[in-house]
């Protein structure tokens, strides 16, 4: 069955517009989507892989390396050899919350080294993302020896194998995307601080949007070829934006201006770190230039600073009021 099209997506403007940005400008660490049930995370999430414009990587190699990048970090180009190039859709790996380590990190090829006497790595499921996406479904049920390992890897874009005699490393850079649903358990800060944007999803209240999915639901289940066929137009376009805005990315400007209101925003907000700042300006960035934009504005900052903030706050006693609630506080006053 063909993928759920992103633009037949109802509503959630929030985790669309936090995907695209995300697909302009990988820097901007990832996005997290916590929300009900049945919301449409995994199918967005999903979409949005159909939807992405391929990508150039060297034939053969099981780390997807650019052609145009250095081979020494990579144990199969740095080999030696022509490195030929095609393009290949990018990369959207799930990681199974059952997965073991050895399968996430890689491991010892047994096959070749029982019948040849060869220790060869057998590359895993960080190896597969490698310039692509990694999804984690329920990720704040994730075990905690995988929250460690992701966290190491995030921060280097290197994944190192110690184990069974091997000792290799590959790049591993991806752009982590996270699901789940905050009833079943919340996620541990130090991961929670690595996603660049946190999304809030809820069921729909109104009965337009209702009537609007589940329309939208029961159409593609009963004819999903003609359902896709019907929004090819609509998913082309999004895909030209999304080039687009790559090649217009570099020269969009971020003002001083801009970046002392980023600032007066995470000061009033009492965000450790400089993270929220930097976040703020790469995905301002990335937004302006989804919007055609060459300079970053007031608007742009407005915009994506709940998802950019709301999960970096600390929490206060004294204050019942949710993180989105603040965050929109804090925007009253700093841009009043």
């Amino acid at each position: 069955m063909p993928t759920f099209p992103f633009s037949a997506i109802v509503g959630q403007d929030e985790m669309r517009q936090a995907l695209l940005i995300a697909a302009v400008d990988p820097a901007v660490g990832g996005v997290l989507v916590f929300g009900d049930r049945g919301t449409g995370k995994s199918t967005a999430i999903r979409a949005l892989a159909a939807l992405l414009p391929p990508m150039a990587a060297v034939i053969g190699c099981p780390y997807n390396c650019d052609p145009a990048s250095p081979a020494d970090l990579c144990p199969h180009c740095a080999a030696g050899g022509p490195r030929k190039s095609q393009k290949k859709p990018v990369p959207v790996v799930d990681l199974p919350l059952g997965a073991t380590e050895d399968r996430v990190v890689g491991t010892l090829d047994l096959e070749r080294a029982l019948s040849a006497g060869v220790k060869a790595f057998e590359p895993g499921l960080l190896a597969r993302a490698n310039r692509g996406f990694l999804y984690i479904d329920e990720v704040n049920l994730l075990e905690d020896h995988l929250v460690d390992l992701l966290l190491d890897v995030a921060a280097s874009g290197v994944n190192t194998v110690e184990r069974e005699g091997l000792s290799l490393r590959h790049p591993a850079r991806f752009v982590l995307v996270g699901s789940g649903n905050p009833e079943e358990g919340e996620l541990r800060p130090q991961l929670l601080d690595r996603f660049g944007l946190a999304c809030e999803v809820a069921t729909p209240t109104d009965i337009a949007t209702r009537i609007a999915v589940v329309r939208a639901r029961d159409a593609y289940e009963r004819n999903p070829d003609g359902f896709c066929a019907a929004h090819a137009k609509d998913d082309a376009a999004i895909r030209k934006r999304i080039e687009a805005a790559r090649k217009r990315l570099p020269s969009v400007t971020v003002p001083d201006a801009a970046l002392e209101q980023a600032a007066r925003l995470c000061l009033a907000l009492g965000t450790d770190g400089l993270r929220g700042e930097l976040t703020l300006m790469r995905t301002a960035r990335a937004l302006a230039a989804l919007d055609g934009a060459t300079t970053v504005t007031d608007d742009h900052l407005r915009r994506i600073a709940p998802a950019a903030l709301r999960h970096r706050l600390r929490r206060n006693p004294l204050d019942e009021s949710g993180s989105t609630v603040r965050v929109e506080r804090a925007l009253a006053e700093v841009f009043a």
